[in-house]
């Protein structure tokens, strides 16, 4: 088992096979930065001092041509051939509080949510143990590499890991959950993975804000609010942005949740107003960072934001936190996925 060591941090660990440099050093407990874990973000750049790797994403987009001339590697994508030495900067506020682990996991029900996105439950034999807003990396069959999903659910010892994902169209991982796996099936589950999980130590209110299918780490989230006694009666403002009606989604499962209507509450708003107007919706047509900014008003600046969801939106939603609003970063929650 090859052994890694990082320069001048005085941290050593072992990969083992199969493992990429991020995942082992994660599994040794090592704080690590990293976002997305699959080769987009570039968050965990750094450079090989001794030893040989394999680089199992040559092409991945979170490396540019400047890093690839100075021999920038991508953690998550690096694999080592046999001992090596690496160069990165850990830091010990991002430690995972819970460590990730593999397992194997079969498909126990699926339930369609949208006409575009399904509830896909997992049951592993082993506890779900993660943190709400978490996500895990799942090996399908027919795909040379692992995706990542968030759940959707709360820890449990039960074992059952719930995701709610949207089908793409002919992309590789929808279609082989969404056409070719069948209650029993089995797949590689390995996590949880993410930083954007729910900080019960915060003594703001909370505010979740997704669209598509970033619908799963915010309801987690959501659920571990109403679950942590901590926290009771902290308010929760939940907004969720679709293209059209047909795409507006979670508020039967907001409102199976003790204190609904009083301290969590339901925002949605439909960017196509076209389709709004044909379908009879009444309610808002906008952006949804536009309903977060009018429905906050002066809350917007004392409360901590959770964001999931396509890209534009996150950027939208950073722009205004984080520019227009000046909200420091460390209350604005969100793992970058492309």
């Amino acid at each position: 088992m090859p052994v890694i060591e990082i320069d001048a941090q005085d941290a050593v660990f072992d990969c083992a096979p199969g493992d990429t440099l991020l995942r082992a050093g994660l599994r040794a407990g090592l704080g690590m930065p990293y976002e997305c874990g699959v080769g987009a973000c570039g968050c965990c750049r750094c450079e090989v001092i001794e030893g040989e790797v394999a680089d199992q994403w040559p092409e991945a987009p979170g490396l540019s041509d400047r890093d690839r001339r100075k021999g920038r590697v991508l953690a998550c994508q690096t694999r080592p051939l046999g001992d090596a030495r690496i160069r990165l900067r850990l830091d010990p506020r991002i430690e995972p509080v819970v460590r990730p682990a593999r397992r194997t996991a079969r498909l126990a029900a699926v339930n369609d949510i949208t006409h575009d996105i399904r509830e896909f439950v997992f049951r592993s034999d082993a506890p779900a143990d993660f943190l709400p807003g978490q996500y895990a990396m799942l090996a399908l069959p027919g795909l040379d590499r692992e995706r990542a999903y968030s759940m959707a659910n709360l820890p449990n010892g039960a074992g059952e890991w719930h995701f709610r994902i949207r089908r793409v169209i002919g992309g590789g991982a929808s279609e082989a959950l969404f056409s070719q796996l069948a209650p029993g099936a089995e797949i590689g589950l390995d996590g949880p993975y993410g930083m954007a999980w729910l900080r019960t130590d915060s003594p703001r209110d909370i505010v979740c804000i997704a669209g598509g299918s970033g619908l799963a780490p915010m309801l987690s989230v959501a659920r571990g609010v109403a679950a942590e006694p901590s926290l009771a009666g902290r308010r929760v403002d939940f907004f969720y942005g679709g293209r059209t009606p047909a795409d507006i989604c979670g508020q039967p499962e907001l409102a199976a949740l003790p204190g609904f209507g009083e301290a969590i509450h339901y925002h949605a708003a439909v960017s196509d107003a076209d389709a709004a107007h044909r379908a009879g919706w009444s309610g808002q047509i906008g952006p949804i960072h536009q309903l977060v900014e009018s429905t906050l008003g002066e809350r917007l600046g004392s409360a901590e934001f959770y964001l999931a969801g396509p890209p534009p939106m996150v950027e939208a939603l950073q722009q205004l936190l984080q520019l227009t609003h000046k909200l420091p970063p460390e209350r604005i929650h969100f793992d970058r996925f492309f």
